[in-house]
């Protein structure tokens, strides 16, 4: 999720938006899965903490290109 897309009409966020989800369900939900299978209650606490906290990311990083080049005074939130 480092490397810069550019999102220039709805069609482009929905590729985005399944990309960043692949790679997410791919890193945290196997070791939410895991977790699950062989850990404890306190380690598939972790490993969905772990999940939101990426899919967090993900929106805020979102949210934040949006914001790119609008004045600070601007900002809303």
């Amino acid at each position: 999720m480092e490397d810069t897309v550019q999102i220039g009409n709805r069609g482009d966020f929905g590729l985005w938006a399944i990309e960043v989800a692949k790679q997410i369900v791919s890193e945290q939900g196997f070791e939410l899965a895991q977790a699950a299978r062989d850990g404890t209650d306190d380690d598939v606490r972790a490993a969905g903490n772990a999940l939101g906290q990426a899919i967090t990311t993900a929106l805020l990083e979102v949210y934040d290109g949006l914001l790119e080049g609008v004045p600070e005074d601007q900002h809303q939130g």
